[in-house]
C-alpha cells in the first residue's frame, strides 16, 4: 500500500483531494496537512511514501518545503499540485525532483492516471539491474500519463483500465481473444485497446510463435 500525505492550504481542497486518492486501488491517504510545518512533522513520523503537494501554501512554498525534504535526505516522492501555469514554476518544479505537475483543476481520473503512473514507476524500480531499454520504459510511464485527456478519439478510460485490469490479474502473458472473452468485447476492439496501452508503457507485448510459425501477441503487465 502506497501512503499518501495530501497537501493544501485550503481545507476543502484538501477534503476532495484526499478521497480522490482513497479510490485509486494500492493507495491510502496517511494524513492530511494545510501548512508546510504540518506536513514536515508529519513527515518526520513516518510511513509517508508521496506527498500530493500544493505549491502555495500560508508559511512556505511547496517547492520550498520539496528542497528541503531533499536536503534532509527524506526518501519520498512529491507530486505538484497547483494553479501555477508559469513555465519557470514548471522548470524549478522539476529541478527540485518534483515527480509529477498536476494542473488545477484537474479531474478524478487525470488524478488517477497519474498515480498509476507512479504506482507502476514503484513497481518497476527493483534490485534487478536494467537496461536502456527497460529505463526507457519507466521514463515513458511518466511521460505518457502527464496529458490530463490521454484517449484517443473513440476510447474509453473506462474499458483502458478494465483490460488493463484483465490483464494484470492473470499474472501471466495473455492473448485479445482472451482478454475479448474475460472484458466481453470484441476481439477487434480488445486488439486495439492492448495495443493502446502497449504504446502507452502501461502493457508489454511479446510474440509467442505457434506451430504455424506465425507469431500471437501476447500482452502483459509493463
Amino acid at each position: 500500500m502506497i501512503e499518501v500525505l495530501v497537501v493544501d492550504d485550503d481545507f476543502y481542497v484538501a477534503e476532495i483531494n484526499a478521497r480522490y486518492v482513497s479510490k485509486v486501488p494500492g493507495f491510502h491517504v496517511a494524513a492530511t496537512a494545510h501548512t508546510a510545518a504540518t506536513a514536515l512533522s508529519t513527515v518526520e513520523r513516518g510511513g509517508i511514501d508521496l506527498i500530493l503537494l500544493d505549491h502555495y501554501l500560508p508559511d512556505e512554498s511547496g517547492l520550498c518545503l520539496t528542497r528541503r525534504l531533499r536536503r534532509l535526505s527524506r526518501d519520498i516522492d512529491v507530486i505538484m499540485v497547483t494553479a501555477d501555469r508559469r513555465p519557470a514554476s514548471v522548470q524549478e518544479a522539476l529541478r527540485a525532483g518534483v515527480l509529477q505537475y498536476i494542473v488545477k483543476p484537474f479531474t478524478p481520473d487525470a488524478l488517477r492516471t497519474k498515480l498509476e503512473a507512479y504506482a507502476q514507476l514503484r513497481g518497476s524500480l527493483g534490485d534487478v539491474e536494467m537496461d536502456q531499454d527497460r529505463i526507457d520504459r519507466i521514463l515513458g510511464t511518466l511521460r505518457t500519463s502527464s496529458t490530463v485527456n490521454p484517449m484517443p478519439k473513440g476510447y474509453t478510460e473506462r474499458t483502458a483500465e478494465l483490460i488493463r485490469q484483465i490483464v494484470s490479474r492473470t499474472g501471466q502473458p495473455v492473448s485479445a481473444h482472451e482478454v475479448s472473452e474475460q472484458a466481453r468485447v470484441s476481439r477487434s476492439t480488445a486488439q486495439r485497446y492492448l495495443k493502446y496501452l502497449e504504446e502507452t508503457g502501461r502493457l508489454r507485448l511479446t510474440l509467442k510463435y505457434g506451430d504455424s510459425g506465425r507469431p500471437e501477441h501476447h500482452y502483459s503487465s509493463a
